[in-house]
């Protein structure tokens, strides 16, 4: 994901700039509580069918609609795509065996713009905060045309995030606790004239190795404005699984590949917390 960015220097300081012509600088900040890894067992804490969304094959493939209209909410019970199909409302034992048999209904959640196999994230694994919020970000897509350089809080729809999670929490009867994320934001410049075939290339085999790894519950990203610039996003469950997602070998051609297609990369890690009931969030800094 995001070529050239390498995820393991994150594990320091929040922010690294780098021009590529040159040497990384990098800005401490204040330090805040690391979350626990995702536990691998499957989830017991909520329904079986609070699992299931709409099959993937069900939601549009066009990145557009995807990255700017949140296509994948769609996979979502109350999404506007699926107002056809069965319900998921009942929770007894013989109806969930009978929608986890169901090809209209899978446990894998379009989490990116790749609706593609190998992509997905598999919301059988998760613990209840996480897969709440996973399905809430099927609902992300930027607020103003300037994304890829507005301050981050005000470029994302946030708040609509959060009236998605706090519904789902309130269908699933759960009190949601405040609860920490670690999310990475990437802002790039592009060189002019380079290979995007090879970049797309990067990007998509470094996705499909995150999703392998787990915890990565959203990934983002826009479109170059007119000056090659542009804003991509991560919401992993826990800083570790971020640090296990960028370990894999196209990940590592995508931080060679950094100074052939890059002017200038930024990366910086955040820890989001949704407060008590999802009424509001806090965005901070991250460091040790």
């Amino acid at each position: 994901m995001a070529p050239g960015l390498d995820i393991t220097l994150l594990r320091q300081d929040n922010t690294t700039v780098i021009h590529l012509a040159g040497q990384p600088s990098k800005t401490p900040e204040f330090g805040i509580t690391e979350l626990s890894p995702t536990p691998p067992e499957i989830n017991q804490d909520l329904p079986l069918q609070s699992t299931f969304v709409l099959n993937p094959t069900f939601i549009t493939q066009e990145f557009d609609l995807l990255r700017f209209e949140a296509a994948a909410s769609g996979q979502l019970p109350t999404g506007p795509n699926i107002t056809t199909t069965p319900d998921l409302k009942s929770h007894t034992e013989e109806e969930e065996r009978t929608n986890s048999a169901s090809p209209a209904y899978s446990t894998l959640l379009i989490s990116s713009p790749y609706n593609n196999p190998g992509h997905y994230l598999d919301l059988s694994v998760l613990p209840t905060p996480s897969l709440l919020f996973a399905k809430a970000l099927t609902a992300l897509k930027p607020t103003r045309p300037d994304y890829a350089t507005a301050p981050y809080t005000e470029a994302l729809n946030f708040p609509a995030v959060l009236a998605v999670l706090r519904d789902l929490a309130r269908k699933q009867g759960v009190q949601w606790p405040s609860t920490s994320f670690y999310v990475v934001t990437f802002r790039s410049q592009l060189k002019d004239g380079i290979d995007n075939d090879w970049l797309y290339k990067l990007d998509y085999e470094s996705h499909r190795e995150a999703c392998e790894s787990g915890g990565l519950l959203k990934y983002w990203f826009g479109k170059s404005n007119g000056e090659r610039r542009n804003l991509a996003t991560c919401f992993w469950h826990s800083r570790e699984d971020a640090y296990k997602g960028g370990l894999g070998p196209w990940h590592k051609k995508a931080r060679a590949a950094g100074r052939e297609l890059y002017e200038q990369i930024v990366f910086s890690t955040h820890r989001l917390t949704l407060l008590d009931g999802a009424e509001d969030y806090r965005f901070e800094d991250w460091s040790e």
